[in-house]
């Protein structure tokens, strides 16, 4: 007989951050195949310091949701990062596998917060960085 898989709390001090990263956009795995019996859902807290972003960066085969707890995070895509979307507190997004992007903290003094879900793990390939002048609106902290 197979082991009995029951309901997995993860307290908020206990969140896992050995899952994988881009840059300065940190991901901290609540729910995820590294410390929970589950097995096809990554799902966790990702957040950017004020003016930080992260590298270009695609997710595989991952379907990614994302919820926006606080402050105003823009995602470029599209051909050298010229389309962008910007997200507020309370928005949901969604980013279709192998998109290539770039997660960005439009405040320069506020901290961006968000969960993400993804299936079936948090899949990350790092791609080659753009200078921050190519990501129109950014600038750093």
């Amino acid at each position: 007989m197979a082991d009995k898989v029951v309901p997995v709390v993860t307290r908020s001090t206990e969140l896992d951050d050995s899952t994988l990263q881009s840059g300065e956009c940190v991901r901290k795995s609540g729910v995820s195949p590294q410390h929970t019996p589950a097995t096809k859902i990554w799902f966790g807290r990702v957040s950017n310091e004020p003016g930080h972003r992260s590298p270009p960066h695609h997710h595989e085969e991952c379907e990614t949701g994302g919820y926006v707890l606080k402050g105003h995070g823009r995602i470029y895509f599209g051909e050298d990062y010229k389309e962008y979307l910007d997200m507020y507190e309370g928005d949901f997004v969604f980013v279709p596998p192998y998109m290539p992007h770039v997660e960005v903290n439009m405040s320069t003094t506020e901290e961006l917060v968000w969960l993400t879900c993804r299936t079936p793990d948090n899949l990350v390939t790092n791609l080659p960085d753009v200078p921050d002048e190519a990501l129109e609106g950014y600038r750093r902290a």
